[in-house]
This record gives structure tokens, sequence and C-alpha cells, in this order.
């Protein structure tokens, strides 16, 4: 059991019961209790309450209240006790300079302070309040900070709930769309089994056919074969005799060799020829009813969980922001560098150092896609820039400098970023798509030819602003065109 602690044992004692409080003028009632004299004055006035100690309820005969001096001067003794014991503990409540209780609160300083400390130099021409003052003016604001706190949280945990509602709402979509792709993979396997059980039978009753005809055929001919081999034995064996005798009954002789001319056998007949060809003409049917099983564009839609389909962007250049180098096709759709620069007006818009060009188009909002041809070329880039990018002098190939490109050096791929990211890829793409989304910010190039992923500068790298088509080319043997 822990040790009774002293002053706090005196403090109770010198605590009334009805305020709670240290006495104050206490007075001792017949039945031997204690009260401050205000309190038990205070508690009689209170209509049809009978004269009674508010502690052990004794019924009290006199209103006779007897002055407790010894325990007056024992409240005082326990007032100071319980500062000394505050300001051995080195509490907040008592000023660490003048051992002072903590009473005021210095506005400019914004610290408590004791009245020793208000009348000194150091807070004598500023703003004091009393300590219990400043801590409700500073618990209301604090308050209202917490108020408005509060409301956010509420409004992060509605979006929590909304975000993850929408989400079971696509893990069902998901799940439907699996039940149903599951159902219609069961049909197509019962349908080809039951087409392959009916074809092949069918092939196996037309190679029985075959082979009869076949074995018929061979048959024929042998016979055929084996009457001719023995009329031209006779006939060879006839030639070699007399005329008298070759010549009699050389007519019916005659009438034998014309009988014994090659009669072909029966061949596959067109009917057999049909039923082959038929085969041909069940496969392309077969292959029709896969197609038939391909994933819609509806599903697809469903799977990418709601996102916004791509809008194809019909993409032209702007020659006026076009390098004095760049050469542009009519019409905009194709760049490529020259030696020799043109001599055009140096407008604000023109990149004056950088080979360089923008698209006419800018977005703002919303998700588009446009595809470069960059061939064989090896010093090229392509991207998107800020519309307010820099044009004269030397700007900075990265999203620092309001640039977001891909590009090749050689034999490098590279992501134009701060520092130059390597990209390892095994391949060289010939075409690649840009796709933009404004509201996300960000900005993704794919290998067009192989639908595989090269580069994507992550969600919020691009800020909220019109955002142009960027293209650069350092080589006459790198010539880019534009496609939708």
């Amino acid at each position: 059991m822990a040790a009774e602690n002293p002053v706090g044992s005196l403090q109770e004692e010198a605590t009334c019961s009805i305020c709670l409080e240290y006495f104050t003028a206490p007075v001792t009632l017949e039945c031997g209790h204690n009260f401050c004299q205000a309190c038990i004055s205070q508690y009689w006035e209170v209509p049809d309450t009978v004269a009674s100690c508010p502690q052990c309820r004794k019924i009290v005969q006199q209103r006779h209240l007897q002055p407790n001096r010894q325990l007056a001067n024992v409240v005082e003794i326990a007032k100071r006790l319980s500062l000394q014991a505050a300001k051995g503990a080195g509490g907040d409540g008592v000023c660490g300079e003048h051992q002072e209780a903590l009473k005021l609160f210095c506005e400019e300083d914004q610290t408590p302070i004791c009245v020793v400390c208000d009348r000194s130099k150091a807070h004598r021409a500023h703003t004091v309040v009393p300590i219990e003052e400043a801590a409700q003016e500073y618990k209301g604001k604090i308050q209202a900070h917490l108020k408005t706190l509060r409301e956010e949280r509420e409004k992060l945990l509605g979006l929590k709930g909304k975000r993850e509602r929408k989400s079971l709402e696509y893990l069902k979509q998901t799940q439907t769309e699996r039940q149903k792709m599951a159902s219609e993979f069961r049909q197509l396997r019962q349908f080809l089994k039951e087409q392959e059980r009916l074809l092949l039978a069918r092939l196996e009753k037309l190679e029985e056919e075959i082979v009869r005809i076949q074995n018929d055929s061979v048959s024929e001919l042998s016979a055929q074969i084996s009457r001719l081999s023995e009329l031209i034995g006779e006939i060879e064996e006839k030639c070699q005799k007399p005329a008298s005798e070759f010549l009699q009954d050389v007519r019916s002789t005659l009438n034998r060799c014309e009988k014994g001319k090659f009669q072909p056998p029966e061949e596959i007949s067109s009917s057999l020829k049909g039923q082959v060809s038929s085969f041909s003409q069940k496969t392309i049917a077969l292959s029709k009813t896969l197609s038939k099983f391909k994933v819609s564009d509806k599903l697809n839609e469903k799977l990418t969980l709601g996102k916004p389909r791509r809008h194809t962007a019909n993409v032209t250049l702007d020659p006026d922001t076009a390098h004095p180098r760049l050469i542009l096709s009519e019409g905009g759709r194709s760049v490529r560098w020259e030696e020799i620069e043109q001599n055009l007006p140096d407008g604000p818009e023109r990149f004056d150092t950088a080979p360089c060009v923008l698209g006419c188009e800018g977005f703002t909002s919303g998700r588009h896609c446009w595809e470069v041809e960059v061939g064989d070329g090896q010093y090229w880039a392509v991207g998107v820039a800020r519309g307010s990018v820099s044009r004269k002098g030397g700007i900075r190939f990265s999203p620092e400098g309001g640039i977001w490109a891909v590009g090749r050096c050689g034999d490098q791929f590279q992501a134009l970023t701060s520092p130059v990211t390597l990209l390892p890829l095994s391949w060289a793409p010939h075409r690649i798509r840009v796709c933009l989304d404004c509201d996300q910010g960000q900005v993704t190039f794919i290998d067009a030819g192989a639908e595989a992923p090269i580069f994507t500068f992550p969600p919020g790298s691009i800020p909220g602003e019109r955002i142009r088509p960027w293209l650069g080319t350092w080589d006459d043997r790198s010539p880019l065109r534009l496609f939708p």
C-alpha cells in the first residue's frame, strides 16, 4: 500500500464539503463538523429546509455557529504547504524566477507570468490579463480550429466512404463480368467440343468413301492392265507369224485391239469434292464464331474501372513556334531538320536556340492521345510542354523547364527528367503514342507498334494549365511525322 501523502491529507481536512474549496471563515456545528460560514448559511436559506448538518444529517436545535479560528489557521498553513510542494516539484503553476503563483498571462510574450513579473521592466508595458481569462480566450480559438479540423476529418471520412463504395461497385461489376465471361467460355468450349465430334465423324465417313473409291479404282485399273498385257502378248506373237497365217482372222484381231482401249475407272465424284470444300467453310465459320467471344469495347470500358475514354487528338504543328532550322510540311503534319537556317521572323513564339516546335492545339482538361512516327532516327524527342514554355535562349529539357518528353540520343533512349533517366529498352520503337491526362496531371509514352509502355510521368507532374504537343529533332536523318 502506498504511503499516505501528509500534504494531501491536510488539504482534505482544510476543504469545505459544500464548496470543495479551502475553508473561508470556518464555523463549527453542534455535531462537530466544519463548513464555510457563507456555505452553511446559504444551505439553510433554502425554503422548507430543516436546520441540519449537510454531512451527517443531524438536526441542529439552535442555528448558532461557532467560529473556528484554529481551523482558519490550519487552512492558511495548508495553503502555504501546497504552494511549497508545487515549488519543490517545479510545477507549471509557480514562477521559476520569483517563486510566485502564475496568475497572469502576457499577450506579447505569449507566456504565463506572476504578479512580480508583471511589475518588472520586462512586462511593464505589455498587455497582461488574468491567466484564466487568457485560457478561456485561447481555448475558444483552439476550439474553433478544432471544429474546422473535425469538419475536414468528416469530409475525408465521407470521401473515404465514397471511394470505398465506388471500389466495391467496380468490384461487383468485375465479378459480374467474370461470371459472364466464364459462362460464355463454357458455352464456347461446349460448342467447339460438339463441333469437333460432328466434324471428325463426318471426316471419318468421307475418308472411308475416298478409300473405297480408291481401292475400286486400283482394282479396275489392275484388271485392265492385265487384260491389255495379255492382248499385247497375243498380238506380238501373231505379228511374228508368216503373212499367210498372220492374215488369217485379221479382222477379229483388229476388233479386239479396238475393244482393248483403256477405260478410265470411276473418279472421286464432285459431291465428295464439295464435302471436302465444305470443311474449309466450316473452319471459316468457326473462326467467325470465335471472334464473337472477344472482349467487347463495353466490357473493356468496365474493366478500366470507369475511366473516361481517351480522345484521339488531331495534332498539327505551329509554324510560328518552329526553330529556323526546322522545315514543316504543308499542313503541319511532319518536321525535318536542315543544316541551313531559314530566314524567318523572330517572333516571341519562335524557339531561337533549341530545334523544336509546338503543336497548334492546347489542352486543359480530359485525356488526349496522338502518335509520332520516329522511324530509325537517332536524335529526336517527343512529348508535351507548357503553353508558356520558354522559347528564347537556353531552355531546360525537363519538367522544371516546362517539358515532359522522351527521346533518343544515338543508341540511348531517355526520359527527359532532371537528371536524365536512361530507358533500358531492348527494342527501338518506330512509332510512339503520347497519352496526356490533364485531369490527373500525367503523361504516358507507349510503343504504338508493340503496345508496350515506355515511360510515364506520374500523376500530379503536369500543372493545371494549357499543355501543347512538343517535338524536337537534331539530325537531318531524324524526321518526325504526326498521326491522330
